[in-house]
């Protein structure tokens, strides 16, 4: 979208953030509650004691704007070296030409379910679209999925511009959609469990009520999404990243030339040492562990993808090395769920796996081992500035810790609440969350610090624990895909190379829209009787 207003670089924006919190240093006191360690749901964390609040000497910022940049990059450091090993390891998947070939044959299938009466009086992209997003929002309303969206950016906003809409599209099929599940949190341990177990309820009770929230929240996230779609149907030019979009239709543009479809043989015996790993390690792992929530089954996860990785290795190899990178993509994906759901895995382990598939498509397409490392080194030089803005917005909570002013705002805003009554304390608990949101993105760490406070304040007040939890779910959630100090958010904007300022304009109005929603589904927790409420 051509404009005469140039809007400010994200560095910008971030930086006069970091600015913003030192000078809140100057004027807000210092203050502190006490911690004690306390085990909850078998992990002990620390936690702030309710009644032990002291104002204190704040220390304010000035020329630590700097230094807590650095200590920015520091505390960030598992997100930045996450973004460049994806972005490496995808450049080298992007030169194989595995994920055009791939989104091609995608979109073939896509077309030809316009075949069918009723996929066309819906249309195939509306449907493909929900489906997708569907995926992504169990994901995250199960097991809390958000780093792990940073990996799916680089899937599928090439496949958004390939269907004829926008990067922003692309972004809303993984890091939106997990976010709207994060936000209905049926089963996440992360936030229901840890803020449900510092309130002394029963883990994961209330999910009767939780299920039907986060169908509603689904269902004004989806239809905000397919609203733009269709607009963008109508005038791809009315997407405010059309410009900075060139860069993903110039690719697109280059991935549309003729593809020689070959199979090398190196490919056939990178399948066959594959093979030979997938059978070690479902003998020395038969059983999996797999858990969502309190619920967990044994299930031999890696005996079948072994035999699955046999048959369809096999099988796409005999088409072309392009399916058989394709598959391997495929495999990664089953491998990170496995290990997040089954293994406890994490940043490290999820980069590692991407990280190993990159390298693995370059030895299957019989590139040499210098070709791989300049393909990588290529892939991180394109991704570096997503990775440093991540270091970038780390600086802003490094401020406000240093200035000591966290907890004394914390303190602030629950003195607040006295004597609104129950629809005004659950209002402004909401409220409290949302802000505290924007200042600690971590919804572990917000749980730790607030739910203790706000437990005890419901007790006096009369007001359900479980609808504290709710206030704590819904203002941890929703904001996630709009706070400058998200790690998540700053590095998936990075990877999909879309400015802060113009995401800002696109998402506010489905905040807004989201923001109510969730204070009307706040009203029956207070005016009716719900199970474990």
């Amino acid at each position: 979208m051509a404009s005469g207003r140039k809007f400010p670089h994200t560095y910008v924006i971030v930086f006069f953030i970091v600015v913003f919190a030192a000078v809140l240093t100057w004027v807000v006191p210092g203050g502190r509650y006490a911690r004690e360690r306390v085990e909850v749901n078998g992990t002990e964390r620390e936690v702030i004691r309710s009644d032990s609040f002291n104002f204190t000497e704040n220390e304010p910022q000035t020329w630590q704007i700097f230094s807590a940049i650095f200590d920015g990059f520091v505390e960030r450091a598992d997100i930045i070296v996450f973004i460049l090993l994806i972005g490496g390891a995808f450049w080298i998947l992007n030169e194989t030409k595995a994920i055009d070939v791939g989104i091609r044959a995608f979109l073939r299938k896509s077309k030809g379910l316009e075949k069918s009466r009723w996929v066309r009086k819906i249309g195939a992209d509306n449907l493909v679209v929900v489906l997708i997003m569907l995926i992504f929002s169990i994901f995250g309303a199960t097991f809390g999925m958000s780093e792990e969206t940073i990996a799916f950016v680089i899937i599928f906003v090439p496949l958004a511009i390939g269907m004829g809409y926008d990067s922003i599209v692309g972004v809303s099929l993984c890091f939106v959609a997990a976010a709207l599940g994060f936000a209905g949190a049926l089963l996440n341990p992360f936030t229901i469990g840890i803020a449900q177990g510092l309130s002394h309820l029963p883990l994961f009770s209330g999910i009767e009520y939780r299920l039907f929230c986060w169908l509603v929240i689904n269902l004004a996230g989806f239809a905000y999404i397919l609203w733009y779609m269709r607009k963008l149907r109508r005038n791809p030019q009315a997407s405010p990243v059309h410009e900075e979009d060139g860069y993903w239709r110039a690719l697109h543009a280059e991935n549309k030339n003729e593809v020689h479809y070959f199979t090398p043989g190196s490919a056939w015996i990178l399948f066959g040492v594959l093979t030979v790993f997938f059978g070690m390690a479902a003998l020395r792992w038969p059983m999996t562990e797999m858990k969502i929530g309190l619920a967990s089954a044994a299930l031999p996860v890696l005996p079948v993808l072994a035999v699955l990785f046999l048959v369809s290795g096999f099988l796409t190899l005999r088409k072309s090395v392009h399916f058989f990178i394709l598959d391997l993509l495929a495999f990664t994906i089953f491998l990170l769920i496995t290990g997040v759901m089954g293994y406890q895995w994490y940043v490290m382990e999820i980069a590692t796996l991407f990280l190993a598939l990159g390298i693995i498509a370059g030895i299957a397409m019989n590139y040499s081992p210098n070709t791989i490392t300049r393909l990588f080194l290529d892939g991180t030089r394109d991704i570096l500035s997503a990775a440093l803005i991540v270091g970038l917005a780390g600086g802003i909570i490094v401020i406000l810790e240093r200035g000591k002013i966290i907890d004394t705002l914390l303190f602030y805003a629950s003195s607040g609440m006295e004597g609104l009554g129950q629809m005004g304390t659950v209002s402004v608990m909401y409220l409290i969350q949302t802000g505290i949101n924007i200042l600690i993105p971590s919804g572990s760490a917000k749980a730790a610090l607030t739910m203790p406070i706000m437990s005890q304040f419901s007790d006096l007040v009369g007001l359900s624990r479980q609808a504290t939890v709710m206030a704590f779910q819904f203002g941890d959630g929703f904001t996630n895909m709009i706070t400058p100090t998200s790690g998540v958010l700053i590095g998936v904007l990075g990877m999909a190379k879309i400015p802060f300022a113009k995401w800002v304009r696109w998402v506010t109005p489905l905040m807004i829209i989201l923001i109510l929603l969730g204070f009307l589904l706040l009203i029956p927790t207070v005016t009716m009787t719900l199970n474990g409420f």
